[in-house]
């Protein structure tokens, strides 16, 4: 028993070093996003140069098409290898964002070295064919070489061995799960950088100079072409490839605007589509000068009011709704609001609806003061619904001292499930979060004969009997939860759906 013990423990991995392994899987995932990001962006860069040179540039987005497309291929073929190594030692719901068995020794082994089905031999071809050929594409032979050095997968050799190890073997024999899928992860973002290396290589490749600055045009960029009455039009008036160490001379209408960065601005007091132009005058460096003209046009309208609901597009029934009032060019302490079938009440800037019968509509009714005079500006219907039926869950703290809520459905660690105080309920998806109060539920437990052996509460929390019939469970075990009574803010008893609890 004493050897058997001492194996074991010899196996065990320390936690602290499999949540390194998870920060650095997090952290990874985090980079590759990035690093895709901005090689999306070099790839979009080439489209549009293409568009606006196709002859030039098409043979160099060809070859970033397929340089995006067998990099894809690798990420989409590296992930489906993590699902099945987490799916091996976690089960068909696995996550690779979520391990639950992250101490595993055998499912990485199992998944990419099994006799006959060797996906890792197959991975380490993939990835030297990708390898050659990215390094091919690169010009200069220090990024190729460092192209190929970050995708090696050359023999490996051990520290205390002799003879050198597959490159699969020295990766994936005797790992756990959470350290194999971490060195996937890296494998991802290595690949990842490769594309962009190329991508950049293929866009030097580019003379976008002429393509990008082939002519000088004035541009006029207003914040809005929409003001209201009151409101102030404010445009951006700037020439294309201008230096930025001689500003231009802008005139507009006939008058030489003072803000030498282009900043057009005019009050308006009438409705209505008002016009304006003038012209740029660039200098040279032999004297002369080049005049650019432009036009632009804006318009004015009479002020209006937005009213939305910031849950959803309709009001609920007993509780109080977040509703957003205001009007464009208005203060806020010059509005007012009134609503049928309820009350509508302010607190500072924000406003709170609070419908009474459901099924009849609540119309909010906006009035402003304008000019020293009260006038409506809007007058918005809202649909009236009684509240969603809430999700029963069990909530419990995690490692980090984090509240969590267990909904069933997947593996619960029976400790936690001991510690738990009892049965909750709420709609906690991001928009109504309310909570609701349980009254009574049942747990139906099965004997070895198959017969199912039902078990009540005490109100919401777990009675003495449901926690004896929790210590008797063996791991991979599960009961149900039903006949679930919740009681909402609006007074109305719900029948909940039951949930099955399934015992780590």
């Amino acid at each position: 028993m004493y050897i058997v013990l001492t194996a074991m423990l010899a196996l065990n991995v320390s936690s602290d070093v499999l949540d390194g392994f998870t920060q650095v899987h997090d952290g990874l995932n985090r980079s590759n996003s990035n690093v895709d990001s901005r090689n999306a962006a070099i790839y979009t860069r080439l489209d549009m140069l293409a568009q606006q040179n196709p002859e030039k540039v098409r043979p160099w987005l060809g070859k970033a098409d397929e340089v995006r497309s067998r990099t894809a291929l690798m990420v989409q073929g590296i992930d489906s290898l993590k699902l099945a190594i987490v799916r091996k030692a976690d089960g068909e719901d696995g996550d690779p964002d979520n391990i639950l068995s992250r101490d595993d020794l055998e499912a990485a082994a199992v998944v990419m070295l099994a006799p006959g089905n060797n996906r890792g031999a197959e991975l380490r071809a993939r990835i030297d064919e990708y390898r050659e050929y990215m390094a091919a594409m690169m010009a200069d032979s220090a990024k190729a070489a460092t192209i190929r050095e970050a995708l090696d997968t050359g023999p490996v050799r051990r520290s205390g061995t002799l003879t050198p190890q597959p490159w699969e073997e020295a990766k994936f024999d005797q790992q756990p799960v959470v350290a194999a899928v971490t060195l996937l992860t890296k494998l991802q973002n290595d690949i990842l950088f490769a594309e962009g290396e190329v991508l950049g290589q293929l866009l030097t490749q580019v003379d976008a100079g002429d393509v990008r600055v082939n002519e000088l045009n004035a541009y006029v960029m207003p914040q809005s072409r929409l003001v209201m009455r009151g409101g102030k039009y404010s445009a951006n008036i700037v020439l294309a490839a201008v230096d930025t160490t001689q500003r231009p001379l802008i005139v507009v209408d006939g008058k030489q605007l003072a803000d030498g960065h282009g900043l057009y601005e005019i009050n308006t007091a009438s409705t209505g589509k008002f016009s304006y132009s003038g012209y740029l005058e660039v200098p040279h460096g032999d004297g002369t000068t080049t005049r650019h003209p432009f036009t632009s046009e804006y318009t004015v309208i009479e002020p209006m009011a937005t009213v939305s609901a910031t849950m959803m597009n309709v009001l609920y029934a007993g509780i109080d709704n977040p509703v957003g009032i205001s009007v464009p060019g208005v203060a806020m302490n010059d509005i007012s609001a009134t609503m049928t079938n309820g009350t509508l009440t302010r607190n500072g800037d924000h406003w709170t609806a609070r419908p009474a019968a459901v099924g009849k509509d609540a119309v909010v009714t906006v009035t402003a003061n304008m000019d020293g005079r009260p006038t409506t500006v809007a007058t918005t219907t809202f649909r009236v619904r009684k509240l969603p039926d809430p999700t029963p869950f069990i909530a419990y703290k995690d490692a980090q001292g984090n509240i969590d809520a267990y909904k069933g459905g997947k593996g619960f660690p029976k400790t936690l499930l001991l510690q738990a105080p009892g049965l909750e309920a709420a709609i906690d998806d991001g928009l109504i979060d309310t909570r609701f109060r349980v009254l009574s539920f049942e747990t139906v437990f099965f004997d070895s004969m198959g017969n199912a052996i039902p078990e009540v509460s005490d109100g919401a929390n777990f009675s003495a009997r449901q926690r004896q019939s929790f210590q008797r469970l063996q791991r991979g075990k599960r009961f149900y939860i039903s006949r679930i009574k919740a009681i909402g803010p609006d007074g109305i008893t719900r029948d909940l759906s039951p949930m099955e609890v399934i015992v780590n």
